[in-house]
């Protein structure tokens, strides 16, 4: 009896793991071992010297980024722009933000949509 109850606890626990493998990935390619749908890079900007600040950001090819404008940005400055990946969106309120997901290595410009603010981002 004393074999058969530590045989099925050895079959739980290796079920247990397979099936938590399958759910969560191997985790290759992945920081942390986390699945790419689980991970945002989430960015806020503020304004300072009458621009974005941090004026230049980086960000990791194939992941989604979310950017949020804090309340120092107010005008022109709310109507936020990345061209490159065709993002255009006027962020009301510092609860909206736009989101992409870069999809092409290189360093790209951000900027209101008038183009008085600008800045750039860096996607590795």
């Amino acid at each position: 009896m004393k074999n058969t109850t530590i045989l099925l606890i050895i079959v739980a626990i290796i079920i247990s793991v397979g099936a938590f493998v399958f759910v969560n990935g191997n985790g290759k390619g992945n920081p942390d071992g986390a699945k790419e749908d689980d991970i945002i890079q989430e960015i806020t900007l503020s304004m300072r010297n009458y621009n974005y600040y941090p004026n230049t950001i980086t960000v990791k090819k194939g992941i989604p980024v979310r950017i949020r404008l804090d309340s120092s940005i107010t005008g022109c400055y709310r109507s936020f722009t990345i061209r490159d990946f065709g993002v255009s969106k006027n962020l009301r309120t510092p609860e909206d933000y736009v989101e992409f997901v870069p999809d092409k290595k290189g360093t790209f410009r951000f900027a209101c949509a008038m183009g008085m603010g600008t800045g750039t981002i860096i996607v590795e």
